[in-house]
């Protein structure tokens, strides 16, 4: 796929490899890839890809995240 960007300072401020994270962590960000998904868009390893969403404080673990895990361990060790 190729996208064409405007010929604007922040765009030609990026390398490619930069602008393939920014897109990859906004699309993690906004639910539309997971973190493997994200890290291969990227072209970085899975560690490098969920340091990069740190650094930009987007959460890897979210409360529904945490809902569904709940909810698997309840299946697995009914009280």
């Amino acid at each position: 796929m190729t996208i064409e960007l405007p010929d604007e300072p922040l765009a030609a401020s990026l390398t490619p490899q930069e602008l393939r994270l920014e897109l990859a962590c906004a699309l993690y960000a906004r639910g539309r890839i997971g973190k493997v998904g994200g890290a291969h868009l990227a072209g970085v390893d899975f560690f490098t890809f969920q340091r990069a969403l740190g650094e930009r404080q987007i959460p890897t673990y979210t409360e529904k995240m945490l809902g569904e895990d709940l909810e698997t361990l309840k299946h697995l060790f009914p009280s």
